[in-house]
């Protein structure tokens, strides 16, 4: 009997499965057993990839961390530090809302993961380039992933529900409009993704200016 062309079970495949098991079903969905059975073969046939069922998380978690565009780091990149700072969040938050269940996964850090890790290098290895001491750029890294895994991990204004009714005025005087966000939920949200981010940037660029004053 001849030989299939393409291996029935590639890494590529078992992470292609349980990513799209993730983000229809959550984490909990995930087993061996059930990626087994979406991917039409026998469940220890999975352990000659992953040992166990964290490791493909993990690998689903970097898949999601290979998604985020990097590029204005590079040294051939004319962006100041400032802009793609705001330009790899916005990179970074589209990915995360993409995959948002994936996330608490991604929020425990890159561990070996190589995406990440590329990812925790570009992202500091450019601030020290701009001038940032190495202490304050781990601290800008933080303090960005901080932010952007928060904006995608829900929505605010997907928490308001859409009857009137249950903004008593009596209750919740300033809440009159609340039944209205729901309705405007990508608005709302991405105002308030860019609001705090700007908010950041402008905060940085105070202490930057700060940095370069005392610098020798």
């Amino acid at each position: 009997m001849a030989r299939p062309r393409k291996p029935l079970l590639s890494t590529d495949r078992i992470v292609d499965a349980a990513r799209a098991l993730v983000d229809a079903e959550g984490l909990a969905a995930v087993s061996t057993r059930r990626l087994a059975a979406e991917l039409g073969v026998s469940g220890p046939s999975l352990y000659n990839h992953f040992r166990t069922k964290d490791q493909i998380l993990g690998a689903v978690a970097d898949s999601v961390s290979a998604q985020v565009d990097l590029s204005m780091f590079d040294a051939t990149d004319e962006r100041d530090w400032r802009t793609a700072l705001h330009d790899w969040a916005v990179s970074y938050r589209a990915a995360l809302r993409e995959h948002p269940n994936i996330v608490p996964v991604m929020a425990q850090g890159p561990g070996r993961r190589p995406a990440g890790l590329r990812l925790a290098d570009a992202v500091f290895g450019a601030m020290v380039d701009a001038g940032w001491p190495p202490a304050q750029a781990t601290s800008i890294g933080a303090l960005m992933r901080y932010f952007v895994m928060g904006s995608a991990l829900g929505s605010f204004a997907g928490g308001f529900v859409d009857d009137e009714a249950a903004y008593d005025p009596a209750d919740y005087p300033h809440l009159g409009q609340a039944h209205l966000l729901a309705e405007r939920q990508e608005q709302v949200d991405e105002r308030a993704f860019e609001t705090g981010l700007a908010a950041l940037l402008d905060g940085l660029a105070v202490q930057y200016a700060q940095v370069a004053a005392a610098a020798p």
